[in-house]
């Protein structure tokens, strides 16, 4: 266990790339369909713009989701409700008639005798009870509805009208003592007294018989053969054919995979997305070793990979209609601005291919999308300056618009249905194209947040930094002047080697401007910011005088860092120097003491590990060094140069950084080039 830790602690940056490209593999697969795959897009009401379509299987034609609820709604609304029908109370109400008669029956009184009066009111109660008295109101069946009575775990069926209720008693008792005109007042008031309510609404069973129906309704409406035609190309899309190409898409959307065929899916799957992933992997190890090595950046790349998918595949879950508001034109604008043109499109294009397995029309899709990052790639120049980005927008929008026109020729035959018809979604989608455009400005807010978040430079934060009249600049300025003008001769010799051997020039020019800041805090301790011949260190003691003239750096970052500077911008202040001797010094100690220690006079380092920061340490280098040459001819600069970088050389000072012989080689002609024409011997004027 300790040997396995050790080991992975030693490959711990392998073992991160290869966890992140696991990672991100497991991440695409579970964002990828897992069933059958709708390739077709339609709507109700336009043409079909496919070629004619055959049924790849049997498959029952389902009811659209209007038509099912409409029959649920209807099942509802005609639901036969149940009441529980209470026998025990009918008979309490008989003996209870009985005893009031008895109790109010007055022979004297009246001419109808108590046999026949009571017989009327026993028939009447049977009647009342027959089909039931309803305590509630019934204001909310009708009178023809139908309704069952549950008696004892018996049901009948009968006709709500038949239904006694509480507000109908007076009338019926009424009708029942027409020829018993005189106690019809006294009867009426023992009916109303001993009948009560037995019908009692049950719930739960009218629900649970509600939902059984609801069960029992047939989600189809028919069965279509394998190889019966559903559409052909031009048809209108309505009416059947409507509902059998829903039909069939949610066959295809919900098709059942067995778990073997599931395990091969996802093996597929595996496979495919590797071969994605394993490109980038070897692109980057091959042609870009310093983004490979870097694990930051090649996060960022991977995000922004897994992100266009997500994002792709939410809107394609929503509405596949919106599938070209997607702004995929952002991945290629925001890596290039970050890293360059070629790995932009690279990553794009392998994006747009894993992409092809999600969308429907994923030809149309892919042709389009790649071809847009082309011309994202192409029109993007320089994203410093704004107008670029919406000129670059409005061209993107418009290949967009001009090949999904072609595909609507290819498909039509014409133009002529372009305002009607298919046209109409063509017409959406060219709005959508638009919109997408729109949303592609977003790239600038993005590119800030991602430097933010990752510690990354862009060329739009390069240009502001460039500018000589920001904050620190400003105060370099002012506090160093001397050092100050040396920053701008540096950054002039560094620019124009940079592009001489096809470095990051913005990049090395900004690094250049800022590499010195250290030196504002005693600015005098620097010959180039001396007025006179007096120079601050020549009382100290050559390790102190060392100390200081090391210590701008340890400075420069610290300052770099109050002023939030880029770390990619600090790695020019911490490399400059390298881990060179500081000569002067050291060389008067060794005269002084006799012995000197080379530690005490070596700069902390690190030595450069880029091609930007060896350009750095070289020019500035030569343009310090250059000054000290009395009378700088081109032959004396010459030589001079060639010393001064081959004495890096010597020193290992480019060990770390992907510099080769030939570009050395290239950067010392530029630097002799451009050091002669700064000191070019000037014609004497006349007095």
């Amino acid at each position: 266990m300790h040997q396995f830790l050790s080991l992975l602690a030693r490959n711990q940056s392998n073992a991160y790339k290869l966890l992140l490209m696991v990672a991100s593999i497991i991440l695409v697969i579970y964002m990828l369909p897992k069933g059958g795959q709708f390739k077709y897009q339609f709507q109700k009401g336009k043409p079909w713009q496919y070629e004619n379509l055959y049924a790849p299987f049997n498959f029952t034609i389902k009811k659209d989701n209007k038509a099912l609820e409409e029959e649920r709604e209807a099942i509802k609304r005609n639901a036969i409700p149940f009441f529980d029908l209470d026998p025990d109370i009918p008979l309490a109400a008989l003996q209870e008639f009985s005893v009031l008669l008895d109790l109010s029956y007055q022979d004297s009184a009246w001419a109808t005798s108590k046999n026949r009066v009571k017989q009327i009111g026993l028939n009447l109660v049977n009647k009342l009870y027959k089909n039931g008295v309803l305590g509630g109101s019934g204001d909310d069946y009708l009178p023809e509805q139908l309704v069952n009575l549950r008696v004892d775990n018996k049901v009948r069926q009968t006709v709500f009208s038949r239904v006694v209720q509480r507000e109908e008693l007076e009338a019926l008792s009424a009708r029942e003592t027409e020829s018993i005109a005189e106690l019809a007042d006294i009867f009426t008031q023992i009916i109303a007294t001993v009948v009560k309510p037995n019908l009692t609404f049950n719930a739960a069973l009218t629900e649970a018989s509600v939902q059984e129906l609801l069960a029992d309704i047939n989600p189809n409406i028919g069965v279509v053969e394998k190889g019966a035609r559903i559409i052909a190309k031009g048809e209108i899309v309505e009416g059947d054919k409507y509902e059998r190409l829903n039909s069939l898409r949610e066959q295809f959307q919900s098709q059942v995979w067995s778990q073997s065929n599931y395990n091969w899916l996802v093996f597929g799957y595996t496979l495919l997305v590797s071969l994605v992933f394993v490109m980038l992997y070897l692109f980057l190890r091959k042609y870009r070793p310093e983004i490979f090595e870097h694990n930051t950046k090649l996060s960022f790349i991977f995000i922004n990979m897994l992100l266009m998918i997500f994002v792709t595949t939410l809107v394609i879950k929503f509405d596949a209609a919106y599938i070209y508001l997607i702004p995929l034109c952002v991945l290629p604008i925001v890596l290039k601005s970050f890293f360059d043109a070629r790995l932009g499109l690279f990553v794009h294009v392998l994006t747009v291919l894993l992409l092809g397995f999600i969308v429907p029309n994923s030809f149309e899709f892919m042709f389009l999308q790649i071809i847009a990052g082309i011309v994202t790639i192409l029109t993007v120049s320089e994203l410093s300056k704004r107008a670029n980005l919406f000129i670059s927008v409005g061209q993107i929008t418009g290949i967009y618009i001009v090949g999904y026109l072609a595909f609507f020729i290819i498909q039509e035959g014409s133009l002529e249905g372009l305002f009607s018809g298919y046209g109409t979604m063509a017409m959406e989608n060219f709005a959508y194209f638009v919109i997408c455009g729109l949303i592609t400005l977003f790239a600038f807010p993005l590119i800030y947040a991602y430097e933010r978040i990752f510690g990354l430079v862009s060329e739009v934060s390069l240009l502001e930094l460039s500018n000589t009249n920001t904050p620190l600049l400003k105060e370099l300025s002012n506090k160093a002047p001397g050092t100050f003008h040396h920053s701008l001769n540096v950054a002039n010799l560094a620019e124009a080697v940079a592009q001489e051997i096809g470095a990051d020039s913005m990049l090395v020019r900004v690094g250049a401007l800022y590499h010195d800041i250290g030196k504002m805090n005693n600015p005098t301790n620097f010959t180039e910011n001396q007025v006179n011949s007096i120079n601050t260190l020549d009382d100290l003691e050559p390790k102190e005088s060392a100390k200081i003239i090391i210590g701008h750096v340890i400075k420069g970052i610290e300052l770099a860092r109050k002023y939030k500077l880029p770390e990619r911008i600090i790695d020019f202040v911490r490399t400059h120097h390298g881990t060179n001797l500081v000569y002067f010094f050291y060389k008067k100690e060794m005269d002084q003491q006799g012995s000197a220690l080379e530690q005490d006079f070596r700069y902390p380092g690190p030595k450069p590990f880029s091609k930007e920061t060896a350009i750095l340490m070289m020019a500035d280098s030569a343009e310090a060094a250059s000054k000290s040459l009395k009378e700088p001819t081109s032959a004396k600069i010459n030589e001079f140069v060639e010393s001064i970088v081959d004495m890096h050389i010597e020193q290992g000072q480019f060990d770390n950084a992907n510099i080769t012989f030939k570009e050395i080689g290239q950067i010392k002609k530029v630097l002799k080039k451009k050091l002669t024409n700064m000191y070019h011997l000037r014609v004497a004027y006349p007095e």
